[in-house]
């Protein structure tokens, strides 16, 4: 069974900080990228952030470069997402991918059923 768990999302003010994570469960964590993901009602889905197998490259959206860092824990087949100086159009459902075969792609293999982040005073 391939599993993809997000954790972490809830309601956070103007200027804080959220730390997302998505756990992976039946991967081989080495053979796998990890991308996060974003979607508001009525907008598009936005890819965000990506790191590969060992972590060793990651790449940012320009909306979030700068802001959040991309980090992976493969002992703990665990990706994390921290998320600081959050803005109100930050606000969306998130979701973790992975794909065995390519790295940072729009249309990845498998998805998580994502967890809602909300930044309002």
């Amino acid at each position: 069974q391939l599993q993809l768990v997000e954790s972490g999302g809830g309601l956070v003010q103007p200027g804080g900080s959220l730390r997302l994570s998505c756990a992976a469960s039946g991967f081989t964590m080495a053979d796998i990228a990890i991308g996060w993901f974003r979607q508001a009602p009525g907008k598009e889905r936005e890819r965000i952030s990506c790191i590969s197998n060992y972590g060793v490259r990651t790449d940012y959206a320009a909306s979030v470069k700068g802001r959040f860092t991309i980090s992976r824990d493969n002992a703990k087949k665990t990706v994390y997402l921290q998320m600081n100086s959050l803005k109100p159009e930050d606000t969306a459902v998130y979701y973790c991918a992975a794909d065995r075969y390519s790295y940072c792609s729009a249309n990845m293999r498998y998805w998580g059923q994502g967890t809602q982040v909300t930044v309002s005073s």
